[in-house]
């Protein structure tokens, strides 16, 4: 079976018992859902991210039965990637019920799907249930309906929390028992049965999970007042098990790339074929969906998973260019199935190769310098990779774990510090890039705001603001993006910021804990270190934070509203570094 086969299967399967199919969802949270968790996270990492706000009980628009494959990316294993089961970008096939049916129906259909329909051996299926604590309660249900399948006891394994729980996503939220489904990948006629957890034998291929719970602050456990069902089945996981492949990446979403690198390669490595074709399928993914390399955030992840695949084609011998290659292969791969990696293919080639070119170019004189040091790694020769060389930390100590040597993390986080206080020097003499604190910089200084947000609703939200300058007569506004503005969005970008000074909004002040800033969507400089207590300059039609068109971490002054700043103009954009670019503008009152 092959994975738009399993793809289909699935959804059909769950459509003919009432669920909606659902598209997936970007690869970066919505807003929506970012406010309504717990933990600011940068990418979406189940398919049941996407589904936070009706999970809590808002009404979904398709109902309470639904069906997906979403995209997800995972980095926490990163270091594992490389062996049989691990890799960053996965699909995952879901279906939930948002206060509807419950433990009965949900195993029953999972186990029905993997016997009927994907003809697994039902002698070869392991479960495990939660074993319950002092905080809930052992999950006797779901125990009983395995027993009802005809699972025998020995089939059935008791863990705790650390294994049969999910969530929540962040300290709070909503959270419960599981039921986690493996498969006997190697079978034995002994009669010993191993612990399904931490073992070759046994592949894990499914997990419902029961939310009935919501955590509180305190630590406490209450009930849920609408309890939901969110089971995930990883494809290339499943893939493997049919295909009976002893990796995931002897699957047919794999093997196109997995060709190809090995064709371009003069020397081959099992290890290092499967990292460059793992994270180039990531970064595939992430561009397409508005994420582009920079040394912060979800850039900076892009950037680690590029510049790690490069490292490891080098290793292999590659020596010509190779990223846009393999990208056409991931496209041509997944297109049918997500149609903006086609929309997106000029964007995601040039965004690659322009990537590859600039590390590529020190990457080499990089390892030699990395060759040159003697004993462990010191926070200053770690610095001087990253900062001249661009050599992301983790490169560093993954070079470093190959040749058995230690990296001074601490003295590294030091000159990190101390060159971002250096590079702020000039910009900490002033207040909010005020070279002169008069009315008409306040007001510009107040266009900024809006500016930073305008530009944010036109090119993305990987758009944030890296520095600014006022004068009396200007101002200048740094910001990050991968290329230059059309003169399409320079138009729009203006009008938007002037149909803002038109409508007269509120400019208001508020100081709040950090945690409660981030989770409401409030935005700051880049590298930026804030305190607890954080200043929230906040532009809308009413006092109201959430109703807000504009939330920024920043000091001051402004103008009262946005009525008295005049027209808005923008006069000149240009580069400010590597995927950096300048605004010059100016306002007429």
């Amino acid at each position: 079976m092959n994975s738009s086969d399993l793809r289909q299967k699935f959804l059909k399967f769950f459509e003919d018992r009432g669920h909606k199919i659902i598209p997936s969802a970007s690869l970066v949270p919505s807003e929506s859902v970012e406010l309504t968790g717990t933990k600011r996270v940068l990418f979406t990492t189940a398919g049941m991210h996407p589904l936070v706000p009706y999970l809590l009980g808002e009404s979904h628009p398709e109902g309470k039965r639904l069906v997906n494959v979403q995209k997800c990316l995972r980095t926490d294993d990163i270091d594992q990637v490389g062996d049989s089961v691990h890799n960053t970008f996965f699909e995952m096939l879901g279906n939930w019920s948002l206060g509807g049916y419950w433990r009965e129906e949900a195993i029953s259909w999972s186990y029905q799907f993997l016997i009927d329909v994907l003809k697994l051996d039902a002698k070869r299926i392991y479960v495990s249930v939660f074993a319950g604590d002092a905080d809930a309660p052992f999950d006797q249900e779901s125990y009983d309906i395995w027993r009802k399948l005809g699972l025998p006891e020995n089939h059935i394994f008791k863990y705790g929390k650390q294994e049969n729980w999910w969530g929540p996503v962040g300290p709070t939220g909503p959270c419960g028992p599981d039921t986690e489904m493996f498969y006997d990948v190697s079978p034995n006629d002994s009669g010993q049965v191993e612990k399904t957890s931490d073992s070759n034998r046994f592949i894990e291929i499914w997990n419902d999970v029961f939310m009935q719970y919501d955590k509180q602050n305190d630590g406490s456990f209450k009930p849920l007042k609408q309890k939901n069902v969110d089971t995930g089945m990883g494809l290339e996981r499943m893939l493997a098990v049919l295909g009976n492949a002893l990796s995931i990446y002897e699957t047919d979403v794999f093997l196109p790339l997995a060709k190809r690198i090995e064709d371009l390669a003069s020397y081959l490595d099992v290890k290092s074929t499967r990292i460059v074709a793992d994270h180039i399928r990531s970064s595939v993914f992430l561009i397409s969906d508005g994420v582009f390399p920079s040394n912060v955030e979800r850039g900076y992840v892009l950037r680690r998973l590029v510049r790690r695949a490069i490292r490891h084609a080098s290793l292999l011998k590659i020596e010509e260019d190779f990223l846009e290659d393999l990208a056409k292969i991931v496209i041509k791969t997944y297109g049918d199935l997500y149609p903006n990696l086609y929309e997106s293919q000029n964007l995601i080639i040039e965004t690659l190769k322009k990537e590859e070119d600039k590390f590529k170019k020190a990457l080499s004189s990089g390892i030699r310098q990395f060759e040159k040091i003697t004993g462990d790694i010191s926070g200053h020769d770690a610095f001087d990779l990253y900062q001249n060389y661009g050599f992301p930390i983790e490169l560093t100590i993954e070079l470093a774990t190959e040749k058995s040597k230690q990296v001074d993390l601490a003295g590294f986080e030091k000159e990190l510090k101390a060159h971002q206080e250096l590079s702020r020097k000039a910009g900490e003499k002033t207040k909010g890039g005020l070279t002169v604190q008069t009315e008409k910089a306040a007001k510009l200084h107040t266009a900024t705001h809006l500016l930073h947000q305008a530009l944010r609703d036109v090119l993305g939200k990987h758009v944030h603001q890296t520095g600014s300058h006022i004068t009396e007569e200007r101002l200048r506004f740094d910001f990050s993006h991968h290329a230059k503005t059309t003169p399409e969005q320079i138009k729009q970008t203006e009008a938007i910021v002037n149909q803002k000074i038109r409508d007269n909004l509120m400019v208001n002040q508020r100081v709040m804990p950090k945690e409660e800033a981030n989770k409401i969507g409030a935005v700051g400089l880049f590298e930026e270190k804030y305190g607890d207590l954080v200043n929230i300059y906040f532009i809308g039609p009413s006092t109201k934070i959430e109703e807000a068109y504009s939330k920024e971490f920043c000091g001051g002054p402004h103008a009262k509203s946005t009525g008295v700043l005049g027209h808005f103009k923008i006069t000149k954009e240009e580069s400010a570094g590597s995927d950096l670019r300048r605004i010059y503008a100016t306002i007429e009152e």
